[in-house]
């Protein structure tokens, strides 16, 4: 296997041994340039993995030739350099293209972490192209994104689902991505150069879902006025999509259920069935387990959908995805709305991360779609996504909306009242960001499940409604 290579620019000649000896000790092959010029033209000679250059040298400086070093080494992770008051020039060639900024003086500890971090990054960016790829196989116009261990376990189900015709059900909140896993699926199946059709079972009327499934024949109703094949037979050797499959009532259920047993369709007011060949690929929101525990859906049906499951954590689950998603999903929308952006400062990709997003990834590309048309110039500031709130003042709020005063003038110092009063807040927090699973929250909240349940009675806290005054009643 070849040596990574790594490229150092700088004026002082302390500063290109040093980082030298950290490399090579790292198994980096290693060349040094003194100035600017001389570091370009390395850089157009030969590939490097890695290039560190200085913000500020005599002549040019790091910053006057960074978007021909960029050029140059498109694949390279490039990390500016800056002494003490410099660092709004770093922050500048960040948004021009670098990486990452050092700030000097750095610990090797701290070079070798800034590059694994970009290492990482792109290989993140080499699989989620892959994926793109296959999505775009399935004429997806989506993609997906994400540097979580979790979503990286959902690429690997999605992977192994493709290659086989069973049926794959898909749960998980609303907006988190669940239509996107099943066009993967589809696009990297051996039918993505076949049809892929979607519908939405709960935003069709009961009195046409029917039709809109198995199809109809001419006069089989008032305005029928020809034939309609439906959607399993517009699936034929392709995927059929069937979101919020949690939707459809009883009598539907009982007929779908008969259609994926037999691979057959009788459309309404015929009197042949149709054969099909289609991969079902469901989704819902809803706990289905319950529903069949209650009587709602029928069990057999479940069994036939639930035989290979993809669960999509929500987004505040994985906030590790938030600056993977934002900076794919801004690039996205600048494009298709033709206005240049800069890229997002780390600051707000902290603040976003830190966000619960109760609507998941559709929450997050509409904020970022409307921050991008209310940005008067390149640049998307915080003061673009007000339910952030602020930095600073004289209250500490949290994501959920929930705070605590922090002000000095006629505050209540009583240290068992102002326990509880936090005790409550963090057991409502992490109710949010659980979404009511009272263990997963008992586990952040280092309570035993039983303890959790006497605060919930204690506090008046409804865990599906923990917010005050989100209760129904």
């Amino acid at each position: 296997m070849a040596k990574r290579r790594a490229l150092i620019i700088d004026d002082e000649s302390g500063v290109r041994q040093s980082l030298g000896l950290i490399l090579e000790d790292e198994g980096y092959e290693v060349a040094t340039a003194a100035d600017a010029d001389q570091g370009l033209r390395a850089a157009r000679a030969e590939r490097f993995d890695v290039v560190l250059c200085d913000v500020r040298m005599p002549g040019r400086g790091g910053l006057e030739i960074l978007e021909q070093l960029i050029a140059a080494q498109p694949d390279a992770t490039v990390l500016v350099m800056s002494a003490f008051g410099q660092i709004e020039q770093a922050l500048e060639a960040v948004r021009k293209g670098a990486w990452d900024y050092l700030a000097k003086p750095f610990t090797g500890q701290e070079l070798l972490l800034a590059i694994r971090k970009a290492d990482e990054r792109e290989r993140l960016r080499r699989e989620n192209r892959r994926l793109r790829r296959a999505l775009s196989h399935g004429g997806a116009g989506v993609s997906i994104a994400a540097a979580s261990a979790a979503m990286r376990e959902v690429f690997e189900l999605v992977e192994r689902a493709a290659e086989y015709k069973t049926t794959v059900l898909v749960t998980g909140e609303s907006g988190a991505g669940k239509e996107v896993v099943a066009r993967a699926v589809h696009g990297l199946s051996d039918r993505a150069s076949e049809p892929y059709v979607a519908v939405n079972c709960g935003a069709i009327p009961e009195a046409l879902i029917e039709s809109e499934l198995f199809g109809h024949a001419r006069g089989a109703f008032t305005g029928a006025e020809h034939d309609s094949p439906g959607m399993f037979r517009e699936a034929d050797g392709g995927t059929l999509f069937l979101d919020e499959v949690g939707e459809l009532q009883p009598p539907i259920q009982v007929k779908l259920l008969r259609a994926l047993q037999e691979q057959e369709v009788r459309p309404v007011g015929a009197a042949k069935t149709f054969p099909v060949d289609v991969r079902i690929v469901a989704a819902t929101s809803r706990d289905l387990e319950q529903m069949v525990a209650e009587g709602r859906f029928r069990a057999d049906l479940f069994y036939r959908l639930n035989v290979f499951r993809i669960h999509v954590p929500a987004l505040r689950e994985r906030p590790e995805d938030v600056p993977v998603l934002a900076d794919q999903l801004l690039a996205a929308h600048a494009r298709r709305i033709g206005k240049a952006v800069d890229p997002l400062e780390r600051d707000l990709l902290d603040a976003l991360a830190a966000y619960p997003w109760p609507g998941n990834v559709r929450e997050l590309e509409n904020s970022l779609e409307r921050a991008l048309i209310l940005a008067r110039g390149r640049r998307i500031t915080r003061e673009l996504f007000p339910f952030l709130g602020e930095t600073d003042g004289d209250v500490a709020s949290d994501s959920c909306g929930l705070s605590v005063p922090t002000g000095e003038s006629g505050e209540d110092l009583s240290i068992k009242r102002r326990s509880r009063a936090l005790e409550e807040r963090l057991i409502r927090l992490a109710l949010v960001r659980t979404a009511g699973n009272r263990t997963r929250a008992a586990r952040i909240l280092e309570l035993s499940p039983r303890a959790l349940q006497y605060k919930l009675k204690e506090y008046a806290i409804d865990p599906l409604n923990p917010l005050p005054g989100d209760s129904d009643s």
